[in-house]
C-alpha cells in the first residue's frame, strides 16, 4: 500500500495540538454557559433548498449521496453537509417553536464543511463555536450589543494575539446606497464586502458595472467604507458625507448604541468599520467580523450578526443574532507556526513505572487508586531499565514516574530530579502539572 497523501483543507492535528484546541473548545463551552446559553447538537445535513435559500452559492456545499443509492429510497436526495450553523439552527428554532421558551439563547461547537479553495486560514473542513440569541415575533436590540460582549469574554483569558471585533450595521450601509439614489442595494453590500481582497479601484468598478452606480456614488461608497473609530464619532464622519435617508439614520443610532454598550464593558475591543458588509443575505441589522491584529490576511476569525428574517414560517418570525467563531481558523495557523502549544502531548500526570512484568497486577492497582482522584495516571509498557522508562515518561511530557522500593512509594519529578516517599492516597501533583496546559511560544 502506497503512502497516503494529506486532503487538502481537512486540517488533522498532533496530539499536542489537538489537546489545545480542546482546552480552548472547553474554555469557550465554559464562558458561553457562564452567560446561560444552553447547547444544541443539529445534524450535519440539510436538504439543498434550505442550504442554498439565502446567499449561499451552490459550488460552496458538499453534495451528499450514495455510493450504491436505492432509487426507491429517496429519502436522502439533495442533501449537503451544512456550510455555517446558522441555517441548520433557523431551521431547528422553526420545527421546536412549540417546545422551546424564547428568548432563546443557544450554543454549538460542531464542524461544518465548505466547497471553497483551501488556503492560508481557510479550510474544508473546520470547526465553528457559535452562539445565537433568538426571540419570538421582536428581538430587543440590547441583545447586538450583549453577543458582542459574550465573545469578548470567550476570547478573553486565551494565550491569543490580540484581536479586535469590527462592527457595522447593514441598515447604516443600505440607507447610505438609498440616499445616494443606487438601487440595489444588497450587491452593493456584496460587492463593498470585497474591498479588502480586491481593493478600492476594483471595487469601484464593480460598482459602476455591477450595480449602474455612477463613479461620483462609487466614490462615495469608497467614502463612507473608509470611515472608522473606536467611538461614536463615526456618526459625524457618516453625516458629513451629506447623505440622507431614514434608514441611514436608524443605521447610525443602532450601531452608535452598540458601540458604546461594548466600548464601555471591553475597552479596545470594538472599532466601528463601515466597510464590513458580510456577504450573506440574512444579515439585516449589526454585522461583525473579529480580526487577530498583524495577521488579518487570515480573514476573519469570528463574525456574524443580526438576522431578522432567516427563520420564519409565513406566519411566525423568530429575529435572532449570533456570532460564529472560527475555531479551526483561529487556531490551525498559530498552532502549525508553533505560536501555541501544550505543555505535554498526552493527559498523563504520573506514569507507574515496572521493575518486572509480575508487578504490572500491583501496578494497575496503584495507578487505579490515582485515577479515582482524578490524577491522570498509566502504567509503563513494557519493564525495561528505569532510564528507559523515565525516558518514555520525559518524551511525551509526563511530568512524574511513581517507584515502589523497600522505601515505599516514591514519586520522582523528572524535570528537576527530586524523589521523595509520598503517601499515594494523599499526594497531589502541583495544579500547574495536574493537566496539560496550553503555552504561547
Amino acid at each position: 500500500m502506497s503512502r497516503p497523501q494529506p486532503l487538502s483543507g481537512f486540517p488533522e492535528l498532533l496530539p499536542r495540538q489537538r489537546i489545545v484546541e480542546q482546552q480552548v473548545v472547553d474554555h469557550l463551552r465554559r464562558a458561553f454557559e457562564l452567560h446561560g446559553f444552553a447547547n444544541l447538537q443539529t445534524r450535519a445535513v440539510e436538504p439543498m433548498d434550505q442550504l442554498l435559500r439565502k446567499g449561499e452559492t451552490s459550488k460552496e456545499v458538499y453534495v451528499l449521496r450514495r455510493l450504491q443509492a436505492d432509487e426507491r429510497d429517496t429519502s436522502d436526495a439533495e442533501l449537503g453537509l451544512h456550510f455555517d450553523l446558522t441555517v441548520p439552527f433557523a431551521r431547528y428554532v422553526l420545527e421546536n417553536a412549540g417546545k422551546l421558551n424564547f428568548p432563546f439563547r443557544r450554543y454549538q461547537i460542531q464542524p461544518v464543511w465548505r466547497g471553497e479553495r483551501p488556503q492560508g486560514g481557510r479550510y474544508r473542513e473546520f470547526w465553528q463555536a457559535d452562539i445565537d440569541i433568538v426571540d419570538q415575533g421582536e428581538l430587543p436590540a440590547h441583545y447586538e450589543a450583549e453577543v458582542a460582549l459574550v465573545v469578548a469574554d470567550a476570547l478573553r483569558g486565551l494565550p491569543l494575539p490580540k484581536v479586535r471585533m469590527h462592527v457595522n450595521n447593514r441598515k447604516l450601509s443600505q440607507g447610505f446606497y438609498q440616499g445616494l439614489g443606487i438601487r440595489d442595494t444588497e450587491e452593493a453590500l456584496r460587492i463593498v464586502d470585497k474591498l479588502d481582497k480586491i481593493g478600492p479601484e476594483a471595487t469601484a468598478k464593480l460598482l459602476i458595472d455591477g450595480v449602474d452606480a455612477t463613479p461620483e456614488q462609487a466614490d462615495a461608497c469608497l467614502k463612507l467604507a473608509a470611515i472608522s473609530a473606536e467611538d461614536t464619532s463615526f456618526v459625524a464622519a457618516v453625516r458629513a458625507l451629506g447623505v440622507e435617508d431614514p434608514l441611514l439614520d436608524e443605521g447610525l443610532e443602532e450601531l452608535a448604541a452598540v458601540v458604546s454598550a461594548v466600548a464601555a464593558e471591553a475597552p479596545g475591543f470594538v472599532v466601528a468599520d463601515m466597510k464590513i458588509a458580510r456577504g450573506l443575505d440574512y444579515y439585516t441589522g449589526t454585522v461583525y467580523e473579529v480580526f487577530i491584529e498583524g495577521q488579518e490576511h487570515l480573514g476573519s476569525v469570528c463574525s456574524g450578526g443580526r438576522y431578522d428574517k432567516l427563520a420564519s414560517d409565513g406566519k411566525n418570525a423568530y429575529p435572532g443574532v449570533g456570532l460564529s467563531i472560527g475555531v479551526s481558523r483561529l487556531l490551525v495557523p498559530l498552532l502549525n507556526a508553533g505560536a501555541l502549544t501544550a505543555t505535554r502531548e498526552v493527559p498523563t500526570c504520573v506514569l507507574v513505572a515496572l521493575a518486572n512484568e509480575d508487578e504490572r497486577p500491583a501496578a494497575n492497582a496503584l495507578a487505579q487508586r490515582l485515577r479515582r482522584r482524578d490524577i491522570a495516571t498509566q502504567v509503563s509498557p513494557s519493564a525495561a531499565k528505569f532510564g528507559k522508562q523515565i525516558k518514555f515518561a520525559d518524551k511525551r511530557g509526563i511530568p512524574f514516574v511513581l517507584f515502589t522500593n523497600d522505601d515505599g512509594t516514591q514519586i520522582k519529578d523528572i524535570r528537576s530530579g527530586d524523589q521523595s516517599t509520598v503517601d499515594l492516597d494523599t499526594w497531589n501533583p502541583p495544579a500547574d502539572d495536574l493537566t496539560p496546559r496550553i503555552v504561547a511560544e
